[in-house]
C-alpha cells in the first residue's frame, strides 16, 4: 500500500494517519420539509459524524419533463414507473434552503458541503463557501463539470459506482489537468440497497496505487459490516445515506443508517482504524505485566542433590519464571546440584 498525505476537507484532517471521515448523505431524506432536513443535520452532529453531504440540483438541471419510456424508471429500481423529472423534483433541496443549512452547521461544529450536478450548482456553492465537492457516480462521465469544480481549487471527492478503470482515469487526469487537486476516490455499488458482496473494497487500494490518491468507501449497504471492512483496508472517507427513520417514506429512507447505527459506524470505524496499526513486535506498556504468564519449566517434584533429572521431574506451566519450555530436553539427563522442592522454578544454577 502507498503512503500518503492528509488533505484537509472543513476543519477535519483526513488521511490514513486518521479514523475515516463520516460522511452523513442526506440526499432526498429532507422529504419536502426544512425542518426535518435541519433535524437530519443535528441528528448527524450528535452522532458523532464530521459532515454532512447534501445535493445541489433542480429537475431541470439534471434531466427534461418527458413522457417517453426512456425517461421513466426502469423497472428493475427501488423507484420504478416515475419519470426522471418527478422522482428528481421530489428529490431536489431547495435552494434557497441551503444557505441556513450551511448556517446550522457551523453553529453546531459540522461541516456542510454538496454535490453539485451543473455548473450553475457550483456557482451557487462557491458563494456559500463550500469546503468541498463531491462528483456523483452518474456524473463522472461529465468531465466539464469535473473541470468545473477543480477550478475551485476546493478538495474534489468523486464516487467510482459503475465507472471503468479507462473513465475513472480519464476523470482524474481531467481534474489534475485544471491544476493541483486534492482528491479523493470513493468505491461505490449503485444498488440501492446493495449487497455487500458486490462492494468489492479491493479496489481502494488498486485505485491508490493507480492514480497516487487517497480512496474511501460510498457505500449503499445494509448495516456497517462493510464499512468496518473498508476502514480496515485504508478507506480515509466513508459516505452513508442518513435518515432520521426508515419507517417515513422518504425515496431513501428505506436503506439508509439511523441516528444509533451512525453512531455506531462513528465508534466502531474509530476503533477499526486504531485496531489496524503498525507492523511492530516489540510489547507495549499495557502488554508487559501480562507476559509473566508465559510458560515456563518448573519442578514438579522434590529432587534431591546429585539426582539426575528424568522427564517427569519437569513440567512446562505457568508463569515464566523458570527456563523457556524450548530447553527442556538440555535440562533432562543433568543433575541438580542442590536439593530443589515442586514448585520451583528451573534455572541454569540448580543443574550441572
Amino acid at each position: 500500500m502507498i503512503s500518503l498525505g492528509d488533505i484537509q476537507i472543513g476543519d477535519h484532517k483526513v488521511g490514513p494517519s486518521h479514523p475515516p471521515m463520516i460522511v452523513a448523505e442526506m440526499s432526498a431524506n429532507h422529504n419536502g420539509s426544512l425542518k426535518r432536513a435541519l433535524q437530519i443535520v443535528e441528528a448527524a452532529q450528535k452522532a458523532g459524524a464530521h459532515a454532512v453531504k447534501l445535493q445541489t440540483f433542480t429537475a431541470e438541471t439534471i434531466t427534461m419533463r418527458s413522457n417517453h419510456p426512456r425517461f421513466r424508471v426502469s423497472n428493475d429500481n427501488p423507484w420504478a414507473g416515475q419519470s426522471l423529472f418527478e422522482l428528481y423534483q421530489r428529490a431536489s433541496l431547495p435552494w434557497e434552503w441551503h444557505k441556513e443549512i450551511f448556517d446550522l452547521g457551523k453553529k453546531i461544529g459540522i461541516t456542510v458541503f454538496s454535490s453539485p450536478f451543473d455548473s450553475t450548482a457550483v456557482d451557487f456553492l462557491e458563494k456559500l463557501d463550500a469546503p468541498a465537492y463531491k462528483i456523483a457516480s452518474c456524473e463522472l462521465v461529465d468531465l466539464e463539470l469535473i473541470r468545473c469544480c477543480a477550478r475551485t481549487g476546493k478538495p474534489l471527492i468523486m464516487s467510482t459506482g459503475m465507472a471503468s478503470f479507462d473513465e475513472i482515469k480519464e476523470a482524474v487526469e481531467t481534474a489534475r489537468e485544471v491544476g493541483p487537486c486534492d482528491l479523493v476516490l470513493l468505491r461505490c455499488s449503485t444498488v440501492y440497497p446493495s449487497p455487500a458482496g458486490l462492494s468489492n473494497l479491493k479496489i481502494m487500494n488498486h485505485l491508490a496505487e493507480s492514480f497516487h490518491v487517497l480512496t474511501g468507501f460510498s457505500d449503499h449497504t445494509v448495516g456497517i459490516g462493510a464499512s468496518l471492512a473498508a476502514t480496515a483496508l485504508g478507506a480515509v472517507l466513508i459516505e452513508r445515506h442518513f435518515t432520521l427513520s426508515r419507517k417515513d417514506r422518504g425515496l431513501d429512507d428505506f436503506y439508509a443508517l439511523e441516528p444509533s447505527e451512525l453512531k455506531l459506524l462513528v465508534d466502531e470505524s474509530k476503533a477499526a482504524h486504531e485496531a489496524v496499526g503498525s507492523i511492530r513486535y516489540e510489547l507495549s506498556e499495557d502488554e508487559k505485566p501480562y507476559k509473566r504468564y508465559r510458560r515456563s519449566l518448573f519442578f514438579a517434584r522434590d529432587i534431591r542433590k546429585g539426582s539426575c533429572i528424568v522427564p517427569e521431574d519437569i513440567r512446562s506451566i505457568r508463569p515464566s519464571d523458570g527456563l523457556a519450555p524450548k530447553y527442556l530436553k538440555e535440562i533432562v539427563g543433568r543433575k541438580v546440584r542442590l536439593d530443589v522442592k515442586r514448585g520451583i522454578p528451573v534455572s541454569w544454577d540448580l543443574v550441572e
